[in-house]
């Protein structure tokens, strides 16, 4: 990575942070809630600035990879007046459950325009996953089983393939195994039997194929960057569905690996870079809704137990859950961040 595309991905993910939080931010001031501070980025305050009858306090920190909002009343911990119509504690079921949410809409809405952007600064191409003909690199375990470009797959070892999450998936189960790859090529059907990588290879679990490019019409453009959001959040829960089941095992992604993307991308062109961006803004929409302590929809469970009990929750009992909750996610960042910053043996 240089320092330019690494310096260019930071930027990039902070973006996202900041639309993120601004997304609670507008939520809150249009239901009447005191934003006391609006932080892009963590650690010393490197500027701040208050407008004239605003009761934000804007600022920018040293470290531009997060960002937060402080809304009146939120903390438990804090003195809370009763009769502070502005107050978070005090505002209305609705209102704080617009609030929380406000946040993940707002990537996820956001998502849908970076994609647009990244399709336009292409050229308006885009990987077509859904014909499933495939290009072949050269020399590839794919092209040495004697698979072509254009070749459709249709099954492999059996199992009928629809997409190329599918695809991806049905072939990484198999490390260092040949594999039946049932392809359709000038309408007959032939069986291929590639080599997949194995483990500790450039490409462990893979047979080297990729999607073929094709040029969008505007219209189709504007339709890929309202379908690709619901894809990623659909493959987010999906993932998370088969990991649960143990059908999968997680790949994790800390800060480091995520910016090592980016970076990728950005080396790659303006147009993958505001893909990728807009991939994560949509990943980043759908994770923060999982039912999970610390994260947003770990506060809007307890707002809809509030709805369905008709009685507001302990609100310091909550606010030690989502505690142990953040200090359990940090720790889990802490440790996949070790693992990809420490050289492998």
């Amino acid at each position: 990575m240089s320092v330019a595309t690494t310096v260019i991905a930071v930027l990039g993910l902070a973006v996202l942070m900041v639309v993120h939080e601004g997304g609670h931010y507008l939520a809150a001031r249009r239901y009447g809630m005191r934003v006391i501070r609006f932080s892009i980025g963590f650690g010393p305050t490197i500027w701040k600035h208050r407008p004239k009858g605003s009761p934000t306090v804007f600022q920018v920190a040293v470290i531009p990879f997060l960002a937060y909002v402080q809304i009146a009343g939120m903390n438990p911990y804090e003195d809370n007046d009763p009769k502070d119509t502005e107050s978070y504690a005090n505002a209305s079921l609705w209102g704080r459950i617009v609030t929380i949410a406000a946040g993940p809409l707002a990537n996820y809405l956001f998502a849908s325009v970076l994609i647009f952007i990244g399709l336009l600064v292409s050229g308006r191409t885009h990987a077509d996953d859904v014909s499933m003909r495939v290009t072949v690199m050269p020399d590839s375990p794919a092209a040495i089983s004697g698979m072509r470009e254009g070749d459709k797959v249709l099954a492999v070892n059996g199992e009928a393939i629809h997409n190329w999450d599918e695809l991806r998936l049905a072939v990484g189960k198999h490390p260092g195994e040949a594999i039946d790859v049932l392809v359709e090529r000038d309408g007959q059907q032939e069986t291929k039997r590639p080599v997949v990588a194995p483990k500790g290879e450039k490409y462990e679990g893979k047979i080297q194929i990729g999607t073929p490019i094709i040029v969008l019409t505007y219209g189709q453009a504007a339709m890929v960057s309202v379908t690709e959001p619901v894809r990623v959040v659909y493959d987010l829960v999906k993932g998370l569905a088969l990991w649960i089941s143990g059908k999968i095992k997680p790949e994790l992604s800390g800060p480091v690996g995520i910016v090592k993307q980016v970076s990728g991308a950005a080396k790659n062109g303006a147009g993958d870079y505001f893909k990728l961006l807009g991939a994560l803004s949509a990943y980043l929409g759908g994770f923060n809704l999982l039912p999970i302590p610390a994260l947003d929809g770990g506060r809007l469970l307890f707002l809809l137990f509030e709805a369905a009990s008709r009685r507001k929750p302990d609100a310091k009992v909550e606010a030690h859950i989502h505690a142990v909750g953040l200090l359990m996610m940090l720790t889990l960042i802490a440790v996949v961040t070790y693992t990809e910053i420490m050289p492998k043996h």
